[in-house]
């Protein structure tokens, strides 16, 4: 599939911006909601998932100017790669890993603005491509924070 700086950028911008309003004006106890995980993950809160969202989509800005990660973080598979997160984030304060995420998100634009046009439409590009930026983020936006959020919250009648 052929993709576009516009395209991708609009979808990165789009997710972003439901993500961003959905944990902009959380409380401390919601920061701190456990979200749904198998007994044998660690035990992620509301803010060790927007962490998680952040350190990958960090990857796509790397990615975009052709830089890698730091060492210690090459050639570690998506389970390493995701406790790594949780060790680093999991003790920072919320309004740290808020802070992050929208640098991120600003880095993000910019190295997709400034990325050459054939990045964006490698052959090996599936339809999900990048995952990393909305669909992943997505996800994670609905089937953790936005669950952790509903428990305990009556129903509307």
């Amino acid at each position: 599939m052929t993709h576009t700086r516009d395209e991708v950028i609009k979808r990165a911008t789009r997710e972003f911006r439901l993500l961003d309003r959905l944990v902009s004006g959380l409380t401390a106890a919601e920061w701190r909601k456990a979200v749904p995980r198998p007994e044998t993950k660690e035990p992620w809160t509301v803010k060790d998932a927007l962490a998680h969202i952040t350190y990958w989509k960090e990857g796509v800005a790397l990615a975009a100017r052709r830089q890698r990660r730091p060492r210690e973080e090459s050639g570690l598979n998506i389970t390493e790669g995701n406790h790594l997160v949780y060790a680093r984030y999991h003790k920072r304060s919320a309004r740290e890993v808020l802070e992050w995420h929208r640098r991120v998100q600003a880095d993000l634009l910019r190295a997709l603005r400034e990325a050459p046009d054939e990045w964006f439409s490698r052959p090996r590009r599936g339809d999900n491509w990048p995952y990393d930026l909305d669909g992943h983020s997505a996800e994670h936006r609905v089937k953790d924070i936005q669950r952790a959020l509903a428990k305990g919250k009556s129903k509307a009648v």
